[in-house]
């Protein structure tokens, strides 16, 4: 794999991906350098006239992971390096990120991951059909047939994949579907997370960050929303090289590509990694080294807004007025022919399936609600209520009950206004509306653990089902309001993320030549905190937000998908309430007396958890009913054996594949040699071939046999009459079952039996045989013996355990042609005659 790599990205290539690299950055520095200022005196204006906006009624808690680890447990993950399945324990921590151990020892002993995944720009698949799709657009001009088996073959039916369009891909399976939905929930889970990398606690960085990467599409004639945009900035940005670089590197390398279709995109995937991994590791160090460079100056530019902030203010509405009288007749008439008519439909396709994923967020909640309250009417006790509690306080960042959730917004659709408005994907408005359902459902689950916690301190713990349905109650209603709010916010800012890039991308030709003539307006002093191009896209938002602002309003005051009206104000509103929002969560299981609550791991000296500190986990462990999970490494993967390696496919030439690759054609087919012995005893058996005969004994006659080996001189007479010198005679009684060993079952048949019913054990009996081995100089013959001497005995079963030969890639003489020829005596020099139906003769 290597070796691909290096001979396609040789130095000179490796040079070229770096130079292109430093080239964008510094294009982007200078632009991010220029949105900083502007984004400063934007949060320095907002923190001295202060913002309007609805005050929330649910509390938040700022850090609800503290001390919790999100899941953890083994699936099968397949190595690139040997191409094998392998058992590995994954812990998911509170960060989202995905390691994976050699086993859970290595896990609890705090000991380095031997995989850590970062799961931005990734999608976490289940299917090998749907991860085709995307391979085989990986490389254009390279399409697999209908039936072609991918490069890789799952060791199960129950696949988890992650993909990504540029980093390597990461495969991991398990062996059933509980598991797999699951697992996958939580990949998603793990997905989203990280794809939420901007944080909104640093109000200066985050804007001019985001409007420096739009301002640098758009230079390039990239408009509209933006499906890479996920991850931490050095990511993003990396994902923003790659978007031109990808492209052209592929044009040039994927022809010069060998082998299969497989084997192409194979090492396609390889180089893709390693040309994002070297322009990752480039992009992080200069965006660390620019944000410093601009934190380093905000002491000073924080000074002179504070000084000048009156005459900014003054000079920027001055500068605005005179370019909204150039802009707003294109923009009204544009708005009017090509937009209005738009708007309701795009809030109906945003509205109908957000508020349905915000409906169920509710009943999830209540439904666990009803659950806590059954168990006090049933007298659970308060461990039981303590557990209970628990588990609710980490009911958001669950995956799997948060599922049903999360699927309804996935039915999101935008078909028909995608390409009119340039909409690349859905999934952005997608994963902004999950991770806003995650926060009110969080809210909401902290609003009443506070509010249960004061009524208790308060009323004591007398008829709690009583408490906890007033709780409740106070809750569901904060929680339609906040819900309201939240959604008719994510609808406005949807609709202009949707519009205003449809809007500058037609003004800008018209528009943008005449903006330059307006910087001489701003004082120079002012120029670095006031630019035209920020002061033109803020006339054409203020064209189009009434509208919006109109379509929004009139929704809520028809109570479509049950929206307040902006006018309404919580009458049952707690104007104490946000003191509770001070204290910390409340521990349900100390609180009550109950144990450590189900689900805790030991983290050993991962990051949060000291030495020996129990971490409690969100999601409980994945285990197969009466079946213990196998934690130990490098476990094989049932039937993994049966799976034929790509080396083996190479030398496989088919008809459908002629047309593909004419190199590939004229391959010799290989054929397949022995195996070498691998012990100085399995050399042995090969120059001395033993042949094994059983036959039965009967209880008179045992008594007169006795195991050990007597040498011989004798000779034994082969098929083709020639006489053969005889070593010796070896003996062994043993006692074997009539059951056959050839029904023994496959390591898949176990499981399954493992996971159903328990079989009851069959009655074994056993029988007696006599083993005689005869050992010969000419290991070439082969001697075959007769199983009975006499045609009223019955035929005795072979041996199909015992050959030595098994291992090594010969085939056993035991298994060749035993029941042909007839009895032969065997007679020594004392003319002895031994009859052959009564010994087992083995050739060695």
């Amino acid at each position: 794999m290597g070796d691909v790599v290096s001979s396609h990205l040789d130095e000179s290539r490796r040079e070229m991906i770096t130079a292109r690299t430093g080239h964008l950055m510094k294009e982007f520095s200078d632009v991010y350098e220029q949105q900083y200022a502007v984004a400063l005196f934007n949060s320095v204006r907002y923190e001295i006239e202060g913002g309007g906006g609805t005050q929330a009624q649910l509390l938040h808690r700022k850090d609800p992971l503290a001390g919790r680890s999100i899941f953890s447990g083994s699936l099968f993950q397949y190595l690139e390096e040997n191409r094998k399945w392998r058992n590995r324990f994954v812990s998911v921590p509170n960060s989202y990120t995905i390691s994976l151990y050699e086993n859970k020892t290595a896990h609890e002993r705090g000991l380095h991951p031997k995989v850590t995944i970062n799961c931005a720009g990734y999608k976490a698949l289940t299917s090998m059909e749907e991860y085709l799709e995307l391979i085989n657009a990986s490389l254009p001009g390279i399409k697999a047939k209908v039936g072609t088996h991918p490069f890789i073959k799952c060791a199960s039916q129950f696949p988890l994949i992650l993909w990504h369009p540029y980093a390597r891909h990461h495969y991991f399976c398990v062996m059933t579907e509980k598991e797999q939905k699951k697992w996958h929930a939580v990949l998603q889970d793990c997905v989203r997370h990280s794809d939420n990398g901007l944080s909104e606690d640093c109000p200066v960085q985050m804007p001019a960050f985001t409007d420096a990467v739009r301002l640098h599409r758009q230079a390039k004639g990239h408009y509209g929303t933006w499906d890479m945009m996920c991850g931490q900035p050095p990511q993003i940005l990396a994902n923003l090289v790659m978007e031109t670089l990808h492209p052209e590197l592929r044009s040039v390398i994927g022809p010069r590509l060998k082998g299969k279709m497989q084997q192409k995109q194979r090492n396609w995937m390889l180089i893709s990694d390693a040309v994002y991994r070297q322009v990752l590791a480039q992009t992080t160090g200069q965006y660390e080294a620019l944000v410093e460079a601009c934190e380093a100056q905000r002491v000073q530019l924080d000074a002179r807004l504070r000084t000048d902030m009156d005459q900014i203010i003054t000079s920027k509405e001055h500068v605005s007025s005179k370019i909204r009288a150039m802009v707003l007749p294109k923009a009204e008439q544009l708005l009017r022919n090509s937009v209005q008519p738009y708007i309701s439909s795009i809030l109906e396709a945003l509205m109908e399936p957000t508020s349905r994923g915000f409906s169920e967020v509710r009943d999830v909640f209540f439904r666990e609600l009803v659950e806590i309250s059954k168990n006090s009417l049933n007298g659970g006790g308060k461990e039981k209520l303590g557990d209970h509690l628990e588990r609710l306080s980490m009911l958001a960042f669950h995956p799997v009950k948060m599922q049903s959730c999360y699927e309804k917004v996935e039915q999101l659709n935008l078909e028909g206004l995608q390409q009119r408005f340039d909409v690349s994907n859905p999934s952005v408005f997608v994963s902004r509306a999950q991770i806003l359902m995650r926060e009110q459902m969080d809210n909401a689950v902290y609003t009443f653990e506070q509010l249960l916690n004061q009524s208790l301190e308060a009323q004591g713990g007398d008829d709690m089902c009583k408490n906890i349905q007033r709780c409740q109650d106070r809750v569901l209603k904060k929680y339609d309001y906040d819900s309201s709010t939240v959604r008719k916010k994510f609808f406005r800012e949807a609709l202009l993320q949707i519009i205003i890039p449809y809007m500058l991308q037609h003004l800008s030709p018209s528009c943008s030549p005449e903006l330059p003539h307006f910087k001489e307006l701003i004082f120079e002093d002012f120029s670095r905190f006031l630019l035209v191009e920020n002061l033109f896209e803020e006339v054409v938002l203020q064209s189009v937000s009434k509208d919006i602002m109109m379509a929004v309003k009139e929704a809520a005051v028809q109570r479509r998908h049950n929206l307040y009206r902006d006018s309404i104000i919580l009458t049952s509103s707690d104007p104490n309430l946000h003191l509770l929002g001070e204290t910390p969560s409340v521990d349900w299981a100390a609180k009550f007396g109950g144990d450590e609550a189900d689900g805790s791991v030991d983290v050993g000296g991962i990051e949060g958890g000291g030495s020996g500190k129990r971490r409690r986990q969100v999601v409980s462990m994945i285990q197969l009913d009466g079946v213990p999970l196998p934690f130990e490494s490098c476990l094989e993967v049932p039937g993994v054996e049966l799976i034929p390696e790509e080396d083996a496919e190479m030398f496989d030439v088919k008809e459908e594949d002629q047309g593909e690759d004419e190199e590939d054609a004229d391959l010799p087919e290989v054929p397949k040699s022995p195996k070498s012995p691998d012990s100085v005893n399995e050399i042995r058996d090969l120059i001395n071939p033993v042949l094994e005969v059983v036959i039965p004994v009967s209880e008179e006659s045992q008594s007169d046999i006795t195991n050990g080996t007597e040498p011989t001189t004798g000779t034994i007479t082969m098929e083709d009459g020639v006489e053969e010198d005889v070593i010796n005679v070896t003996t062994v009684v043993e006692d074997v079952p009539r059951k056959s060993l050839q029904g023994k079952s496959s390591p898949q048949t176990i499981l399954q039996q493992l996971i159903g019913s328990k079989k009851q054990d069959a009655d074994e009996e056993h029988q007696e045989e006599t083993e005689t081995a005869v050992h010969e100089d000419d290991s070439e013959r082969i001697v075959e013996a007769a199983e009975s001497g006499y045609e009223s005995s019955p035929k005795p079963p072979l041996s199909t355990d015992s050959s030595p030969c098994g291992d090594n890639g010969f085939q056993s003489p035991t298994k060749e042609g035993l029941d042909e020829g007839e009895p032969q005596p065997i007679i020594n020099k004392k003319d002895k005659i031994i009859d052959p139906g009564e010994v087992e003769v083995l050739l060695v």
